[in-house]
């Protein structure tokens, strides 16, 4: 097993009105000894903006910002901008995050050259109604059934005729083109499916028809383990390694209580990541103090961000929908635990 440290609550909800009920999900990257941090902020009514603070070294805050840096401004994203992650691909920033109306979530991009004024892009995942995905993939007999289960199969309409559609959550992009090509995940429940493009634009309805039709090609990561039994999702920016990029996901698992979600690990092959090379049998950590135990959303623990100071990975993740908390491990001894088990 590996030795993880905790190392605690990093940030907390706050008076002010966009953050009163809580603080989650952060996307991180460094500069040098800075750590930028963007999170969730959450108001009481579960809406949902994204905050800014800045520490120096891994732990320790020294600015906060009093006001959101991103706050919903399009129809598709009204109710909250959710679970930021963020890259850099050569010079620009790439801030995915989730695009919420009160009905719909939808994968979105933001992009920025100075981690300050970021250009939102829109919606970068499928639009498509739970009946068009149906009928596109139905011919695909290795789809394991659960992407026919209640949490994906929605009516096209509600009773006010609102479109409902496909939730599709959970966008993170590699931190470098792989053979010239954008590469991100994104989820449809109950699995990580992959994306490979030479350009944004080719994401357009066509695109995600044949998409579909060939889903089953598209899926990055199944579950595998008792505590992936549920479904599994894209977590942190993979990181870069000369073993594999490293990627930190999360699973989720039922129990009598409720879900449970985890921190977990797995190895891709530098360049042909959709060839997994080894994963963690068990999660790298599943919620166990009080602040994961015990918040908004019980037994949580969902990474998003990870920054590396010397040989040490700090992980930061949403502790019960409620707090940022940070975990940490020595780098070379995950890679090593990894390596261990290939699959």
């Amino acid at each position: 097993m590996i030795n993880i440290r905790r190392e605690g609550i990093i940030l907390g909800k706050t008076e002010r009105s966009f953050e009163n009920e809580g603080v989650m999900n952060p996307a991180v990257i460094t500069r040098d000894n800075t750590v930028h941090m963007f999170y969730r902020a959450v108001k009481k009514g579960n809406y949902s903006t994204i905050g800014y603070c800045r520490l120096e070294g891994p732990l320790q805050i020294v600015r906060r910002n009093e006001l959101p840096l991103v706050s919903p401004q399009f129809n598709y994203e009204r109710q909250g901008v959710e679970d930021p992650r963020i890259v850099r691909i050569g010079s620009v920033y790439y801030m995915s995050y989730t695009a919420y109306d009160g009905k719909n979530a939808f994968g979105a991009l933001a992009i920025s050259d100075d981690l300050v004024h970021f250009q939102k892009q829109g919606i970068i995942t499928p639009v498509f109604s739970y009946a068009e995905f149906a009928e596109l993939v139905a011919s695909q007999e290795h789809l394991t059934d659960k992407y026919f289960r209640t949490y994906n199969k929605r009516e096209t309409e509600n009773e006010t005729g609102e479109k409902l559609y496909l939730t599709d959550k959970n966008v993170v992009f590699f931190p470098r083109r792989i053979h010239g090509k954008l590469y991100f995940m994104h989820r449809i429940k109950p699995e990580i499916q992959l994306v490979a493009v030479n350009d944004l634009e080719e994401l357009h309805r066509d695109f995600w028809e044949d998409y579909f039709r060939h889903l089953d090609s598209h899926i990055l990561l199944r579950s595998r383990y008792a505590h992936e039994s549920s479904y599994i999702g894209a977590g942190c920016p993979p990181i870069e390694t000369p073993e594999g990029w490293l990627l930190i996901y999360h699973s989720v698992y039922d129990t009598p209580e409720g879900y449970v979600y985890s921190a977990c690990a797995s190895l891709l092959d530098l360049q042909n990541p959709e060839i997994e090379l080894s994963r963690l049998p068990y999660p790298l950590f599943s919620p166990e103090m009080d602040y994961e135990l015990s918040g908004v959303v019980n037994r949580v623990c969902f990474p998003t961000g990870t920054a590396l100071f010397d040989d040490r990975l700090y992980i930061y993740y949403g502790a019960a929908d409620q707090y940022i908390a940070c975990a940490s491990v020595v780098l070379q001894d995950l890679l090593n635990e990894l390596i261990r088990h290939k699959v």
